[in-house]
C-alpha cells in the first residue's frame, strides 16, 4: 500500500513539474541595431511590451550607415532600425547582401539648416551646400534644394542623383559632399546644410522648428525594419513588428518628437 501511494505521490510531482514548465513562457533575445536618435529611443518604448511576451529586446546603437546592414548580412544582429527602401535597395545591390524590409515605421523629413547664411533668399553667387555623400541621400539632398528652387535636375525621379546631374544652378552653389553623420559639425563652414534628420535630432536641432526648409510629409523615405531574407516570418521578429505599430509607439513618436519625425502606420 506504501509503495502505491509513494507511486501516487511521484506521479503527482511529475505532473505538476510538467504543467510548471509547459506554463513558462519561452524566453528569446532579439538583438537590433539601430541610430541613436531617434530609432533607439523608439525601440526603448518596445522594450516593455515585448518582455510581456518572454522576448528580452537587445538595441545596439550605431552612429553609421554601414555596419548595422553588414551585421545583420552576418548574423551578428537580428534586425536593424534605421534606413529607408531606396538606400536599402542601393546596399543590396551594391554589397550584394540579402536584406529586406519587414515593416515601415516613421518618416523623417530630411531639412536644410542654416549655416554662415541665415537664409535661402540671402544665399550668395557661388555659396557652399554640404550635402550627404551616400547615393539616395545625396539624390534626396538635392530634390529638397530643387523644391526650393535653388537647382533644377536634369531628371527629378532619379533617386540617385549627384551635383553631375544638375541641369540648372542659378547661383552656382558648390557642393561639399560628406559622410552623413558628419554634417552637423560643419554647419559653420558652409552656408547651408542639408541634414538627415536623425543626425539633426542627435545635434540639437529640431527638423520642424531650426530647418530653412523641410520635406513634405508625404515623403517617400520611410525609415524600416530589416532583417535578413528568409527571417520575416520570424516570431519574435513579427512580435517587434506589431508593438512598433501600436497605439503606445505612435503616442510616444507624436509626442516627443513634435513633428520631426512622423509615424508612417
Amino acid at each position: 500500500m506504501k509503495k502505491k501511494y509513494l507511486s501516487l505521490a511521484l506521479a503527482l510531482v511529475l505532473c505538476l513539474s510538467l504543467a510548471a514548465c509547459g506554463s513558462k513562457k519561452k524566453e528569446t533575445t532579439l538583438t537590433v541595431a539601430a541610430s541613436p536618435t531617434p530609432h533607439a529611443e523608439i525601440l526603448e518604448q518596445c522594450v516593455p511590451i515585448l518582455a510581456e511576451q518572454g522576448i528580452t529586446l537587445v538595441v545596439n546603437e550605431y552612429s553609421d550607415y554601414v555596419i548595422p546592414n553588414t551585421a545583420v548580412e552576418d548574423g551578428e544582429e537580428d534586425a536593424n532600425y534605421f534606413q529607408h527602401v531606396p538606400y536599402l535597395d542601393d546596399f543590396n545591390a551594391e554589397r550584394g547582401t540579402h536584406l529586406v524590409s519587414v515593416a515601415g515605421v516613421h518618416v523623417e523629413p530630411m531639412g536644410i539648416y542654416a549655416g554662415k547664411t541665415t537664409s535661402l533668399d540671402a544665399l550668395p553667387d557661388g555659396a557652399t551646400v554640404a550635402v550627404p555623400n551616400d547615393p539616395t541621400n545625396e539624390g534626396r539632398a538635392l530634390l529638397l534644394l530643387e523644391s526650393q528652387g535653388l537647382i533644377k535636375l536634369k531628371d527629378s525621379s532619379n533617386l540617385a542623383s549627384t551635383p553631375k546631374d544638375i541641369a540648372e544652378n542659378p547661383k552656382n552653389l558648390e557642393f561639399k559632399e560628406m559622410e552623413a553623420k558628419t554634417i552637423p559639425s560643419v554647419t559653420t563652414e558652409v552656408d547651408i546644410a542639408v541634414i538627415n534628420s536623425n543626425y539633426a535630432l542627435g545635434a540639437g536641432l529640431n527638423p520642424v522648428k531650426d530647418s530653412l526648409a523641410i520635406e513634405s510629409a508625404d515623403s517617400p523615405y520611410v525609415n524600416i525594419l530589416v532583417v535578413k531574407e528568409g527571417n520575416e516570418k520570424n516570431e519574435a521578429i513579427q512580435a517587434l513588428v506589431e508593438a512598433l505599430h501600436s497605439d503606445t509607439i505612435r503616442d510616444f513618436i507624436e509626442e516627443k518628437y513634435d513633428g520631426a519625425v512622423v509615424p508612417a502606420f
